[in-house]
């Protein structure tokens, strides 16, 4: 029999394409060719700062196909991203596909799509080519997609997905509250955008009925409502090279390895890290008022700070702040996260709470400081302030600033209170049995790596959800 050939397609931002690559990898090492599609941008940005010693030789290929926009268009809007993508990208797809098929030891046997790119699974269907969702995120958040028609016949969203009033929702008595202007597709300034975003949702909604498996980057031990809710969907996270030992990929910024030499110097347990995704942009107040927080708290930190992160085209410090920090605080552009959380010089996290940043901290046992962004990272701080209880929320005061007083006053209450690390440590222990040999996550994966391996098994054969 032909070797299994699965072609993955993750949503085109870099929260979704980390854990996508890394679930590629992941088939890779099980004998399973890989074709890996990202749009030409991010094609790009990808395989610049992609690692070459994969060691997996042609199992894995990076391909690329359009998104319909040009290369100097404005990808952070969505609505426009969107609609480019739903109109250019299926018949490339399929194009793509059809060229693959032409070579008869190397057709496509299996199509993993992000649930974001539902429009992948239906392509995948007409041509008669088994197919699986994969969602990167959280649980919850899913939850709230697939509820969509509910959140309308309940009066709390019209049929655009635009809410229609402020509202706490909670999905069932054991999730999280979620407040109506949070949830993810709402959480753009125009009507236009939040209607764009709810396709998407529409169409994630579709796929989850269409796919033999929906798999996600979560697992029991963290999110036992949200799964137990949905059934269908499989546990198989959370999805991190450190797992196995192995580099992290996908990344659109190049890391800065350095910062772990710096590390390597500090105290056990005594750096703050500071690291805001791919998407939080900061005002000029806001980001000085961070730096001043940072500087008063008197500890070490080691601070992301990626290009375009403030509104500003030069990222300004206060003046003199270098030399009042010295080589107390560390700076990098973009850091080898994982690792970073690993480090026993690692005391906690201030995080904007994106899920893959959140599985990190949770995986290695870290305290957090949340300071969500938008959408998904709402939920998020949730789960790690009320529901796991290992990290602390920053608030705002009156003009919507997050000030250095609270900031240092955070940080203090957070590394002065043994109760979050040991909570966050009973965390990470669940959620490392979860994926280790016999865990749940761990046979889900094997389950769903042995169907591909064995693509001409009936749909009807898939195995019930291993809780």
């Amino acid at each position: 029999m032909a070797k299994a050939h699965v072609l993955v397609i993750p949503y085109p931002a870099q929260g979704h394409v980390i854990p996508t690559m890394e679930l590629a990898q992941r088939l890779v090492e099980q004998g399973v060719k890989v074709t890996f599609i990202n749009t030409e941008v991010n094609h790009k940005l990808v395989t610049s700062n992609c690692l070459d010693k994969d060691g997996f030789g042609d199992l894995i290929q990076m391909v690329s196909i359009p998104d319909g926009l040009e290369p100097w268009e404005d990808r952070s809007d969505i609505g426009k991203l969107t609609l480019s993508i739903i109109q250019t990208m299926p018949a490339k797809l399929q194009k793509l596909i059809e060229t693959i098929n032409k070579k008869e030891d190397s057709k496509v046997t299996c199509v993993i799509a992000d649930d974001c790119m539902g429009w992948a699974i239906r392509v995948a269907n007409k041509m008669g080519i088994n197919t699986a969702a994969f969602w990167p995120a959280s649980v919850a958040t899913l939850a709230s997609m697939l509820s969509f028609q509910k959140l309308i016949d309940d009066g709390i969203i019209n049929k655009n997905g635009v809410p229609l009033k402020d509202h706490t929702i909670q999905l069932s008595e054991t999730m999280p509250p979620i407040k109506s202007k949070n949830l993810g597709w709402v959480c753009f300034l125009d009507t236009a955008t939040i209607e764009a975003s709810f396709h998407i949702v529409k169409e994630a909604e579709e796929a989850s009925r269409l796919t033999e498996w929906f798999i996600c980057n979560s697992t029991t031990e963290l999110e036992a409502a949200a799964f137990g809710m949905y059934p269908q969907l499989l546990p198989i996270g959370p999805l991190l090279a450190s797992n196995r030992l192995a580099d992290q990929t996908g990344h659109f910024w190049k890391e800065d390895p350095t910062c772990l030499t710096w590390l390597d110097q500090q105290q056990p347990c005594s750096v703050i890290y500071i690291a805001f995704g791919s998407f939080t942009i900061f005002n000029k107040t806001q980001f000085e008022e961070l730096a001043l927080g940072l500087e008063l708290s008197n500890k070490p930190f080691l601070w992301v700070v990626r290009p375009g992160m403030t509104k500003e085209t030069e990222i300004d410090f206060p003046d003199g702040y270098a030399e009042r920090v010295g080589s107390r605080g560390r700076i990098v552009s973009w850091a080898p996260q994982q690792k970073v959380l690993a480090h026993p010089s690692v005391a906690c996290f201030v995080s904007h709470c994106g899920w893959n940043s959140t599985l990190e901290g949770v995986t290695n046992g870290v305290p957090f400081l949340c300071w969500p962004y938008f959408a998904d990272q709402f939920h998020n701080e949730t789960y790690i302030c009320d529901i796991w209880k290992t990290g602390l929320g920053l608030e705002k005061d009156e003009a919507g600033i997050i000030t250095r007083g609270e900031i240092k006053g955070k940080v203090e209450q957070l590394l002065g209170d043994e109760t979050y690390k040991a909570k966050a440590l009973d965390i990470k222990e669940k959620v490392t049995r979860s994926v280790s040999k016999g865990g749940c996550s761990h046979k889900n994966l094997n389950n769903f790596i042995e169907w591909i391996r064995n693509n001409d098994i009936d749909a009807k054969d898939q195995p019930d959800s291993i809780m």
